[in-house]
Parts: C-alpha cells; structure tokens; sequence
C-alpha cells in the first residue's frame, strides 16, 4: 500500500498529491468523491451520478445559504 499526505490550509483546502491524481486519472476541473463510513474516507473521481444527486439536493440546501448561517458554522 502506499501513502501519501497532504496539508490543509486555513480554509481546509489541500492539495491532491501527484501519485493520487495519476492514480485516480484527475485532471483540473474534475468533480472527486468522497465515501465516508465508519472511521474510514475514500477518495475517489466523481461519477455523472455523483453530480446529479448533488445537483439535485442544491434547491433543498439554499434555506441554509445566508450570512447568519455563514457566521453560524464558520468555525464547523
């Protein structure tokens, strides 16, 4: 098994070390996936499905979308 790592930056962003994008065939602009379950995550390349469903629950999720909200959760 390898590993690789990657560091978060203030704003939780990090990047996607080399051997995982050539791994995972990413090029820039492309959608990733992330399978949570139990204490275990994986990273994987968005599938037309994933987008989708994303696309489909955004309505449902703009009620959340203010600036109370914002200033709420900023530190989640």
């Amino acid at each position: 098994m390898k590993t690789s790592t990657s560091k978060l930056t203030s704003k939780y962003q990090a990047t996607i070390p080399e051997t995982v994008r050539k791994a995972l065939h990413l090029s820039a602009g492309d959608a990733i996936a992330f399978d949570i379950e139990d204490n275990q995550i994986r990273l994987r390349k968005a599938k037309p499905i994933d987008l989708n469903f994303a696309k489909a629950l955004q309505s449902t999720l703009e009620e959340w979308d203010s600036p109370a909200d914002e200033e709420a959760y900023r530190e989640l």
